[in-house]
């Protein structure tokens, strides 16, 4: 059902095969309202939709012997594959809905749908944790009733529990007892909403910690492009949203980075076909209904374009760099990527052991895996020599470098990757060479029966504190001083 072609980080592109075909992922799915044809759904596809998600209780109250009549596809005309929510969104915004979850499941079934969801309750962030318990309990209940509907219909597993991270693990946990194709992370949309990004985030950590890593995992409501490439190096394969439609109906031009109001803007910073016809002033004089369409159609654009971005990036093993990129488009982006340094060890089952190249662009690049993975391969190194020497100066002959955010490099793998497929610029952070440092006390500790010269220039010695007895330092900015002087 699910094949895995391409890998970086946590993220993939795999191929995810639906009863109206197989769609390449990560990709997102344009929330469709039967009733509101802002785009008509058959148009999709030329944005680059390959599959579409609609709201099965909407279409349940308004046109439900026509869906049953003509099937879900023939009805909105399309015939990319197509995934059916069971209003749950409804449920949470309003309290109710009036519709009971077999009566959905079976609706959801009779007309088609692609892939099929179970009326999930989507506990509020913050909720008390009993009340986050008692909804997660009748979900589960839910879910296992929709079993007997799935037919050959793809099933998408909700994984609820508020923001009580032991709940969302237990979602999971009982999730993959029941056996779904998809699981559904939901209940974020009130997160992102308040960029409160670093919780949703944790969320997804701690869901991908329980799934077996060939499980799709589908991030519901997540639809703003400047956090697709995050969430898709964590794992997240599908996303939905119609935040192309409501950002358009509110006058806002989506951009990788954010979003702007039209009157904000004199130049479109996009080449998409509805960018390179209008200006920003021409848009702005247009009537309400066209302007709204015509943004709906650039938020598509931009939002497409983006998901093709990061398929290349994991193509070319440069996601780390991508992401690095889009975080410092909001200071929450930022505050929320830096939880990744908690789940180490989760990215390090992932992420490849080798890539073509390592660009540091920050601070963030001292949390990727490879920089553990190297230092951890380097205790490994056997030693002959009773004294060895290390040095922070390539130009100096030693055994081993001290090379920032690296640690210690034997001499014979200073081309090898990471190191010698690293760009570094020559003034870094301190955390950078904090890292290093961690990795040469790892280093020397591990080596207690030798003897060690550290040569090091002089913006290293305020790191080094508390060096082994085995250890004699040496500043190479006062032996070249002497040097000069001689």
């Amino acid at each position: 059902m699910f094949e895995i072609v391409a890998k970086d980080i946590m993220g993939r592109i795999g191929k995810l095969k639906t009863k109206h075909g197989t769609v390449e992922t990560p990709t997102i799915l344009p929330v469709v309202n039967p009733n509101i044809e802002l785009i008509p759904p058959k148009d999709l596809p030329k944005f680059g939709a390959t599959m579409i998600i609609t709201n099965a209780y909407i279409i349940y109250r308004t046109q439900r012997e026509l869906a049953l009549e003509k099937g879900i596809h023939r009805l909105l005309k399309v015939n990319v594959p197509v995934m059916t929510d069971s209003g749950s969104y409804q449920l949470m915004m309003y309290g109710d809905v009036e519709i009971e979850n077999e009566e959905i499941l079976r609706f959801q079934s009779e007309i088609g749908s692609d892939v099929i969801v179970p009326l999930d309750i989507p506990t509020p962030p913050d909720s008390d944790y009993n009340t986050a318990l008692k909804d997660l309990i009748l979900t589960i209940e839910r879910e296992k009733e929709a079993k007997k509907f799935k037919g050959d219909s793809l099933l998408a597993l909700p994984i609820q529990g508020s923001t009580h991270m032991d709940l969302r693990r237990k979602s999971a946990e009982e999730a993959l007892k029941i056996g779904g194709d998809l699981y559904a992370i939901g209940g974020v949309v009130p997160l992102m909403d308040t960029y409160r990004f670093h919780d949703v985030i944790r969320i997804i950590l701690e869901v991908k910690s329980v799934l077996p890593s060939n499980a799709v995992v589908h991030l519901f409501g997540a639809g703003h492009p400047m956090i697709f490439s995050l969430a898709v190096a964590l794992g997240c394969d599908l996303f939905d949203s119609a935040a192309y439609a409501l950002y358009a109906k509110d006058d806002r031009y989506l951009t990788p980075h954010g979003t702007k109001k039209i009157e904000e803007l004199h130049y479109f910073p996009c080449s998409c076909p509805v960018c390179m016809k209008y200006t920003p002033k021409e848009l702005r004089e247009m009537g309400k209904d066209e302007r709204e369409r015509v943004l709906a159609e650039h938020n598509l654009y931009v939002t497409f374009e983006e998901i093709r971005r990061i398929k290349q990036a994991i193509k070319e093993n440069n996601l780390f760099e991508l992401v690095e990129k889009r975080i410092r488009s909001h200071p929450n982006l930022l505050k929320a990527w830096r939880i990744v340094k908690d789940y180490i060890d989760l990215l390090d089952e992932y992420d490849p052991f080798i890539k073509g190249s390592f660009f540091y662009t920050g601070i963030e690049s001292c949390y990727r895996p490879t920089i553990r993975r190297h230092q951890e391969r380097v205790l490994n190194v056997e030693i002959e020599k009773d004294t060895v020497v290390i040095s922070s100066d390539e130009g100096c002959l030693a055994d081993f470098y001290l090379k920032a955010p690296f640690g210690v490099v034997p001499a014979e793998m200073l081309e090898s990757y990471p190191v010698g497929h690293s760009e570094i610029p020559d003034l870094l952070e301190d955390e950078a060479l904090n890292v290093a440092v961690e990795g040469l006390m790892r280093f020397l500790n591990s080596h207690p029966n030798k003897s060690f010269l550290l040569k090091v220039d002089q913006s290293w010695l305020k790191y080094l504190k508390d060096l082994p007895s085995n250890v004699v330092v040496e500043c190479l900015d006062r032996k070249r001083d002497l040097d000069l002087q001689e």
